[in-house]
């Protein structure tokens, strides 16, 4: 078996390693993409959109027991064999389309192998092959976390790698981690009829910094949802089932979701060879905008260096990654996309671009309530509190936490207004259709234009209150 040479060696057929395989050819390297399974990505087999199948099947079912308050009478029954049918019809119809994207990459410039380094510019094949390359990309992604503590109980444990491949639906879950996918999962199993319990060691939901908003979000999940934050439940096999036991009681369940985080695949490439330096968890540091790794000819993108572990953010990381490993050592400093990160709870939640302590002297605040908004009020899904964050010298948007109903469509707005430098009083001055869920911000936007007193051309500008 011959030994291997290559320009750029990308390590991880994921969104990220994709990326950064396809840009690093287009600029003219030889490029060799390396991968145990080339079994598709993370968001097309495990995560985006099996999980977002779930959770449109939990809203249809919602949607149907919830129709007497429009005055329609509807019953549920729900099929939990067909629902997941379903759900692994459509997420295998994903992954075909992943897998041809890979079909199309070269075979002379896929190794299906696992691959450790050797050294800086050399990696180990599992086949005893080594490949030489100017310049690496790590691209390995990230898996479920599991402590040790659920090891008398794996039987009964489901992860998002395991949960799409149930036949039923457990009469009963407990959820560890209140993040966006524990919400997102454990929500989506209550519509569809578990009895579901949410436990987690911290004091705030969905990844939501700011306090109010995860306290908003927490009381409108808790009409579906038992959650128990500041919790760390012990847990013991019982007949059945998991035990799990906290300072103010216990409880049995059927099964238990883990979803307590997805650590980098990071473990058995042999980083120490690459003569990386890596943080306390054993992350290379790097360079955001080229996605260098210190000094060297090494990068990494996508959930591999764990700093905004969602897609749209993988392909940009892969893309940065292999443009400069093909044009290394001449890299380039490419700008970021302002953060985003969204939860597909009901109602959602995200946050965007940059949330300043509460504290922060340099930043205005404005606030929006969905609890009685119009088409809220409209639609029965009223509910829910939107920040708006702004610099306080010039009215420019910086960031925002939102909870409301089609808060992911609000933030994708807001990121776009951030990209964009506009202030409160350039939104404003935009139209604003009524009656929509965008209008609901109009209360904070006019309060940062109060604050920052950088209002625009009021005479564009309606100000007469909506219903």
């Amino acid at each position: 078996m011959n030994d291997l040479t290559c320009d750029v060696a990308v390590i991880g057929a994921g969104t990220a390693g994709l990326a950064a395989e396809h840009h690093a050819r287009r600029a003219g390297a030889a490029t060799l993409l390396i991968d145990p399974a080339f079994s598709g990505t993370t968001c097309a087999t495990v995560g985006c959109m099996p999980s977002k199948l779930l959770i449109a099947a939990a809203d249809a079912a919602w949607s149907v027991r919830h129709a007497a308050e429009f005055g329609i009478a509807a019953e549920t029954d729900i099929d939990a064999g067909a629902v997941f049918d379903r759900l692994r019809k459509e997420r295998d119809r994903f992954v075909a389309g992943v897998r041809r994207q890979i079909a199309d990459i070269p075979a002379a410039r896929r190794i299906c192998a696992r691959a450790s380094f050797s050294g800086p510019d050399c990696l180990h094949l599992d086949d005893g092959r080594t490949v030489r390359a100017r310049a690496i990309v790590i691209a390995t992604g990230a898996s479920p976390a599991l402590p040790k503590a659920f090891d008398p109980v794996a039987d009964c444990v489901l992860t998002n790698e395991s949960i799409f491949e149930l036949e039923t639906v457990p009469n009963s879950v407990a959820v560890i981690g209140a993040g966006p996918l524990g919400l997102e999962l454990g929500q989506a199993l209550s519509r569809l009829g578990s009895q579901v319990e949410v436990f987690d060691r911290g004091n705030s939901v969905a990844a939501l910094s700011d306090s109010d908003v995860s306290d908003a979000l927490c009381s409108l999940l808790a009409r579906e949802l038992r959650l128990h934050l500041g919790t760390e439940p012990d847990v013991s096999p019982c007949p059945g089932g998991v035990r799990l036991a906290w300072s103010s009681g216990s409880r049995d369940f059927e099964r238990v979701l883990v979803a307590a985080g997805r650590p980098p695949n990071l473990e058995g490439l042999n980083l120490s060879k690459a003569g990386l330096y890596c943080d306390d968890h054993g992350t290379p540091e790097f360079d955001a905008e080229t996605m260098r790794c210190g000094e060297s000819a090494i990068f990494i993108a996508g959930d591999a260096n764990h700093e905004r572990p969602v897609l749209h953010e993988a392909a940009h990381e892969g893309a940065i990654a292999g443009n400069n490993a093909a044009r290394w050592p001449d890299c380039g400093r490419f700008a970021r996309h302002v953060p985003l990160a969204i939860t597909f709870t009901r109602p959602e939640s995200a946050t965007v671009g940059t949330v300043p302590d509460p504290d922060a002297p340099d930043y205005a605040t404005g606030e929006a309530s969905y609890d009685n908004q119009g088409r809220s009020r409209v639609e029965a899904r009223t509910g829910g509190l939107c920040r708006l964050y702004a610099r306080q010298r010039d009215g420019a948007l910086t960031g925002a936490s939102l909870c409301a109903p089609e808060a992911g469509h609000l933030a994708h707005l807001i990121a776009w207004a951030i990209e964009a430098g506009l202030t409160a009083g350039q939104i404003l001055d935009m139209p604003l259709y009524h009656p929509t869920f965008e209008e609901g911000l109009k209360p904070a936007l006019r309060e940062l234009c109060s604050k920052t007193g950088t209002e625009a051309d009021k005479s564009r500008r309606d100000d007469a209150p909506c219903p």
